[in-house]
């Protein structure tokens, strides 16, 4: 038996961003999801994950979930058997860019989640396919579910993360790096710089597909996390 799959949404997202891989990975193992909250910095969100973890288990996360991820292996780089990140930046927030997500704070704060949610995640943070429009939906519906205390404490939580640079030099893992090929927010050179620096990753590209490309390209991805997670737990 597998060990068991944690997925962790990204920012204002629940368990609907994974809703197909949720459907397909489980046949091979026992898959659950961790929200990311409560908390008001990644320490806190990814010390509630940890404690409610079993010994042993294997981590999959999607942008605000992949800094969660990368924060539960700083802590406890022992219990993670194998990682997926998705549409991750190991980087701290700049100052520029925590200015920014500091003016859509102040938006959710004052009744305007939605245009808060429209500014972080534009329309061209996808790919230009048919089915954007109802992502963008989905999008706001999962935001408006989690309301606007949540969308300020993974701000804040974001503005706050860590540079994680050490901890992907000294994880040893199998890691699987996915990026959407028309990615608007997260660039794929920045992707790929993220596996060059673990000693046993491997980026793999998704066309077709943007920031959230679980909701882009289900299948795809649900294909690449199962032959991952599926696969030897020694590279070679």
């Amino acid at each position: 038996m597998n060990d068991p799959l944690i997925l962790i949404p990204g920012l204002m997202s629940d368990a609907r961003l994974f809703g197909q891989q949720i459907v397909d990975l489980s046949r091979g193992r026992a898959v659950t999801v961790a929200l990311p909250h409560p908390g008001n910095t990644i320490e806190e969100i990814s010390g509630h994950i940890l404690a409610a973890a079993p010994a042993r288990f294997a981590l999959a996360g999607l942008g605000l979930g992949a800094h969660v991820a990368l924060d539960v292996m700083r802590r406890d780089l022992g219990r993670v058997s194998k990682v997926a990140f998705l549409s991750a930046d190991p980087l701290g927030e700049t100052p520029d860019a925590a200015a920014v997500r500091e003016k859509r704070m102040i938006l959710a704060r004052t009744g305007r989640l939605v245009q808060a949610m429209a500014e972080e995640l534009p329309p061209r943070a996808l790919a230009n396919l048919p089915g954007r429009e109802d992502i963008m939906a989905l999008v706001e519906d999962m935001a408006l579910a989690l309301g606007e205390e949540v969308f300020t404490a993974q701000s804040r939580a974001l503005q706050r993360r860590r540079d994680q640079q050490k901890t992907l030099r000294r994880a040893a893992m199998p890691a699987l790096v996915l990026a959407g090929a028309q990615d608007g927010l997260v660039p794929v050179r920045r992707q790929s710089f993220m596996a060059e620096l673990m000693p046993s990753a491997r980026v793999q590209v998704i066309e077709n597909a943007g920031h959230l490309l679980p909701l882009e390209q289900p299948e795809a991805v649900s294909r690449a996390l199962q032959m991952f997670f599926d696969g030897p737990l020694i590279l070679r």
